[in-house]
């Protein structure tokens, strides 16, 4: 038995379902959007969002403010612009340390 990947398994159950129905519909948004009764922008703005998500979970930090704040954006509890500019000024300043 294989196990789940650790971005994967940091997903909301949502963000599963929308990756299925996106790969059911061989990955024309278009027809996302028309399972979803959105427009083609809003499937465009959510599919960003999710592979934002898993770039943040893709790096595994052992610092736990990293890993509070890449955890934070994965549970949608702050966005992900505001954790990648968390992350760059908590690494700079660690830098100058």
């Amino acid at each position: 038995m294989t196990s789940i990947p650790a971005w994967m398994a940091d997903l909301a159950d949502q963000d599963l379902t929308f990756i299925k129905k996106f790969i059911l519909a061989s990955g024309s948004l278009k027809e996302v959007a028309s399972v979803y009764g959105v427009s083609y922008p809003t499937v465009r703005l959510r599919l960003d969002r999710l592979i934002q998500k898993i770039q943040l979970t893709e790096t595994a930090e052992a610092d736990p403010y990293v890993s509070l704040i890449k955890r934070l954006a994965v549970d949608d509890k702050l966005d992900v612009e505001t954790a990648r500019l968390l992350l760059q000024a908590y690494r700079k300043t660690k830098e100058e340390t």
